[in-house]
């Protein structure tokens, strides 16, 4: 699965800077069955919903050729939410951004690409929600059940890589977040002395770093590990497969928020932008939050929530709430200087 994956965003990767060197867009297909010319829109999205994905866009296209006549094909690419960031930056001319957090959307804008106010209705765009939980083996012989629970010495742990991930990012926070809210036990609520202690504590037993949480949830499969700390979502999606890890959810944890945008630079070279904005607004609408909430993702639409079973969280918690936004936890956990850079370091070098 892994090296299916590589080998798909290879080949995206290379086709996509093969037309960036050339300056132009392509030439639209001729649509063999009459009517407007076919199009295609590139989605460059994070690792975790990929299933969710894979069945919406035929759903959209489906009611775009017959709204419109016009066929569209899309073409793909998965990473780690903030290597694919990168990669938009640095030339991937997707259509549409897809990513784990606000913050990654936010470097495409302010690097130009981005060019709209993207916090838009009506849920100031984010797509899906999801909150950071455990994966463990059946059965839970390790006794995992909170995050206390994740120090104890010798244990195995799997998160992705901060530098590379979204969903790392989201499961620092989520530790961090539950200990300065005195959520866990032996650490004094407000006390970053403590919780950074505490982090320290749980990163010595971090055995992989992968680069997406997807990743890291594969390595889980194959084998690695006690526990993955990892989106809910993507626990659900791996027992709807069949496999027979567990879910945990600490009771106190952050809510993860999704964000989707048309990135204005490339969906105006390449004249897709009716289309790409068509598709981000389907994916608003209850059907596609049906969807989303089938392949274990929270919905934001009040009524695909209500009629879900996701279980409630005692202390559940946002990004702004505990820490000010992305633009303020950002730099202060993992800028150069940051509490998780400074802790990981120290950690590596002992």
């Amino acid at each position: 699965m892994k090296t299916k994956l590589v080998k798909t965003v290879f080949v995206i990767a290379i086709m996509s800077l093969l037309a960036a060197c050339s300056g132009q867009a392509a030439t639209p297909a001729a649509n063999p069955a009459g009517g407007p010319p076919a199009t295609k829109l590139i989605l460059g999205a994070y690792t975790t919903p990929r299933e969710a994905y894979g069945e919406l866009i035929p759903v959209f296209a489906a009611q775009w050729k017959e709204k419109t006549g016009q066929e569209v094909t899309f073409e793909e690419s998965y990473l780690g939410s903030g290597a694919q960031s990168r990669a938009i930056v640095e030339g991937f001319e997707a259509d549409i951004a897809a990513l784990s957090l606000d913050g990654d959307i936010q470097k495409i804008a302010d690097d130009g690409l981005i060019t709209h106010d993207w916090h838009t209705p009506p849920y100031n765009g984010m797509v899906s929600t999801s909150i950071v939980a455990f994966a463990v083996r059946k059965g839970n012989p390790r006794n995992i059940h909170d995050w206390a629970d994740l120090a104890q010495p010798g244990l195995e742990i799997l998160t992705p890589d901060p530098k590379t991930s979204g969903g790392a990012r989201w499961n620092i926070l989520a530790l961090y977040g539950a200990a300065l809210r005195g959520q866990v036990n032996g650490v004094p609520a407000n006390d970053e002395n403590a919780a950074t202690e505490f982090l320290k504590s749980v990163l010595k037993n971090v055995t992989a770093f992968d680069k997406g949480a997807r990743e890291s949830i594969t390595n889980f499969e194959n084998g690695t590990g006690d526990v993955a700390i990892t989106y809910e979502n993507e626990v659900l999606v791996g027992q709807q497969a069949g496999q027979d890890y567990e879910l945990v959810i600490p009771a106190s944890t952050i809510l993860i928020e999704n964000p989707v945008a048309v990135v204005d630079t490339y969906v105006d070279k390449h004249g897709t932008r009716e289309v790409a904005e068509a598709f981000v607004q389907f994916l608003f609408s209850k059907q596609a939050q049906e969807v989303f909430a089938k392949h274990g993702l929270r919905p934001l639409d009040s009524s695909v929530l209500a009629a879900s079973t996701y279980p409630a969280v005692p202390d559940l918690f946002t990004i702004t709430d505990q820490f000010g936004g992305w633009a303020e936890a950002t730099p202060k956990y993992f800028g150069d200087t940051g509490i998780y850079t400074q802790a990981i370091t120290t950690v590596q070098g002992q």
